[in-house]
C-alpha cells in the first residue's frame, strides 16, 4: 500500500447524480489519511465540504490546459473522470499532454464496458480513443471499464412507478454496478504499489431488466427509443448522455445474453475487500 506524501489528484471531486465515484474516491483516500488534492468544476459547497474533509481544492476545467498544469503539479497518481457529456476527448488529451510533462507515473481513469472502436456507442468509442491517448503518453494509466450503475436505472426509475426503458423483452440481460464500487477499486488502484493490469473490467452483478425492475418495486415497459430518449432530454438535458444511453439500451437489447461483457469481475473484492454491491442492496440503502 502506497505511502505517499504527495498529493493525489482526484477529478469530478465535487461528486454528481451518476455515480460521483471521484467524490467516493477522494473521501476514502483522506479516510486512509492520504493526501488528496481534489479538482473540482466550482468553488462551491461541496468543495467547502471536502476541504472540510481535509482536501487542498483546486477548481478548473479539465478541457483546459491552463487549468490542469498547476493542478499536477507535484503529482505522482490521479484518478481522472470525466461525465458523460461533450468534452470528454479533450479533457483526456490534455491531461495526458501535462501527466507527461509533469511526471504523472499512475493515472486511474474511468471508461466504460464496452470501450472498443467498434462499441455499439458513441460515447463508448470516445473512451477508447480517450484510452489510447493515455496510454501512449506512458503515465501508467489503468483503465476502469465499468458496466451500467445501478445510478442509471435508478434516474430511468425516477418517480414515475415504473422501468421504462428501450431494451424490448424483458429477458434482456444487463451488466451491472454500483458506482460505490467503481471508485472503491479506483482507490484501491492508487493506494496499491507495484504493477496493475492496465485493464480492469468491472461489473458487479448480471441480470435481466425485468429482476431489475422487481427490486426496485416497478414494473418494467419496453418503450420506443424515441418516445424515451424525448423524456430522457428533461431530465439529463444534455444531448451527449442522452445519445449514448438511448444507443447502450439499444444494444444491449441486440447482442444477447451470451456475451463475454456479462460476467461479474473479481477485480471488485480484490481492490475493495469486499463482495460487489448488489443491486438490491443499492435499493435497499436507498
Amino acid at each position: 500500500m502506497t505511502t505517499t506524501t504527495e498529493p493525489i489528484l482526484v477529478t469530478g471531486a465535487a461528486g454528481g447524480s451518476q455515480g460521483g465515484t471521484g467524490r467516493l474516491v477522494a473521501e476514502s483516500l483522506l479516510r486512509e489519511g492520504l493526501p488528496v488534492r481534489a479538482f473540482v468544476h466550482s468553488d462551491d459547497g461541496r468543495a467547502a465540504e471536502l476541504k472540510d474533509l481535509g482536501a487542498e481544492v483546486v477548481a478548473g476545467d479539465l478541457r483546459e490546459i491552463s487549468s490542469v498544469t498547476p493542478a499536477l503539479q507535484g503529482v505522482r497518481r490521479a484518478y481522472f473522470t470525466y461525465p458523460v457529456t461533450a468534452g470528454m476527448m479533450d479533457a483526456a488529451a490534455v491531461f495526458a499532454a501535462v501527466g507527461k510533462s509533469s511526471g504523472l507515473q499512475r493515472v486511474v481513469a474511468t471508461s466504460q464496458l464496452g470501450s472498443d472502436p467498434q462499441a455499439g456507442t458513441p460515447h463508448m468509442r470516445r473512451h477508447w480513443v480517450a484510452e489510447q491517448v493515455l496510454d501512449n503518453a506512458g503515465v501508467g494509466a489503468v483503465h476502469l471499464r465499468a458496466a451500467v450503475f445501478y445510478e442509471n436505472l435508478k434516474v430511468a426509475v425516477g418517480d414515475r412507478g415504473e422501468l421504462a426503458l428501450p431494451l424490448g423483452s424483458p429477458d434482456t440481460v444487463l451488466p451491472l454496478i454500483a458506482g460505490a464500487d467503481v471508485a472503491g477499486v479506483g482507490a484501491g488502484v492508487l493506494r496499491t504499489d507495484g504493477p496493475v493490469d492496465p485493464v480492469l473490467w468491472l461489473a458487479g452483478e448480471i441480470m435481466t431488466v425485468g429482476e431489475a425492475a422487481e427490486l426496485f418495486g416497478v414494473a418494467y415497459r419496453n418503450v420506443d427509443p424515441g418516445e424515451w430518449s424525448e423524456w430522457a432530454m428533461t431530465v439529463y438535458r444534455d444531448e451527449v448522455a442522452v445519445e449514448h444511453l438511448t444507443h447502450l439500451w439499444t444494444m444491449f437489447a441486440a447482442i444477447g445474453s451470451g456475451h463475454e461483457l456479462f460476467r461479474v469481475t473479481e477485480a471488485i473484492e480484490r481492490y475493495t475487500a469486499c463482495p460487489p454491491i448488489t443491486l438490491r442492496e443499492f435499493v435497499s440503502a436507498g
